[in-house]
């Protein structure tokens, strides 16, 4: 199967993501190109909010593709990922047929008509260009992952009544995962791999800056030096790109120009998620040498 090609370059890649709001990094914007240059799933694991499913709705943005998004959780089965068949409506037509034979009315009731198609089968049907998110496949039970091999081995699924659908355009499929559970090499070797942490200092600086145009370079620079200083401490959840700008806003909600101790304070809640995250901030954060840095 073909590629999708919707970048010519990677310089491409960076540019049209960048006219999304998506500041993308070399190492992501080559991913990005490889997997739609080569028509392979792109599995993306890193940390809860850095930017993993952004980065599927930035592509799908930037290409003029549908997103169709497959969310995972524990329990999605085959009826939720796959299709099911439409059981009322079935019953119905049985009911509706009355005088005929079974062989008749079966050849009937499982037909298209009657198919509900969730998102992975959505994708594979659908022939405008499209982008498949399968988010946070780690928290998906294990069996999830075979129903996906035969999805992104060859952009396929097999309905036993109807036969086999293949896609007659490569969807560009990503999958994201926060690494809670270990995902199988079958489905991995399937896939091109990007890790996606948090970025660096200057990369985050020019994120809030874009997010939060009201902001100075100054202020900016000062938030990302605090972030910077919390995600070392080893807290229970370390604050993710989304909360750095979430802060960035709140700062600027309150009229702040500067980080002092009293607004820091004020505000840990909105980066820190968990009591003895910001206990153990409030203790150990020493605001004067981190700005100073």
């Amino acid at each position: 199967m073909a590629g999708t090609e919707y970048f010519t370059s990677v310089e491409d890649v960076t540019a049209k993501l960048a006219d999304t709001g998506y500041l993308a990094s070399a190492a992501v914007a080559t991913t990005v190109f490889l997997a739609d240059a080569l028509g392979k799933p792109l599995l993306i694991e890193g940390p809860a909010g850095v930017g993993k499913t952004e980065l599927a709705k930035a592509v799908a943005e930037a290409s003029g593709s549908r997103l169709v998004r497959l969310q995972c959780y524990e329990g999605v089965d085959e009826s939720r990922a796959l299709y099911e068949w439409n059981h009322a409506k079935q019953l119905l037509r049985i009911t509706a047929g009355k005088d005929e034979t079974w062989d008749e009315a079966r050849n009937d009731i499982f037909g298209e008509d009657f198919l509900l198609a969730r998102p992975l089968l959505t994708a594979i049907k659908g022939d405008e260009p499209t982008v498949l998110l399968i988010d946070e496949t780690d928290k998906a039970d294990v069996e999830i992952e075979g129903l996906l091999l035969e999805v992104l081995g060859d952009f396929q699924i097999t309905v036993p009544e109807l036969g086999t659908i293949t896609a007659g355009r490569t969807p560009f499929v990503v999958l994201t995962s926060n690494a809670t559970r270990e995902l199988s090499e079958a489905l991995r070797r399937r896939c091109l791999f990007l890790h996606i942490d948090f970025p660096d200092a200057a990369l985050e600086q020019r994120i809030v800056r874009l997010k939060v145009p009201g902001v100075d370079d100054a202020l900016a620079a000062s938030v990302i030096k605090v972030i910077t200083a919390l995600r070392a401490m080893e807290l229970r959840k370390a604050p993710s790109v989304a909360e750095t700008i979430d802060w960035a806003r709140t700062l600027l909600a309150l009229g702040a120009d500067s980080l002092g101790e009293d607004v820091v304070r004020a505000s840990l809640g909105v980066i820190l998620k968990h009591q003895d995250d910001i206990v153990k901030a409030d203790a150990r954060l020493e605001l004067g040498k981190v700005l100073d840095s």
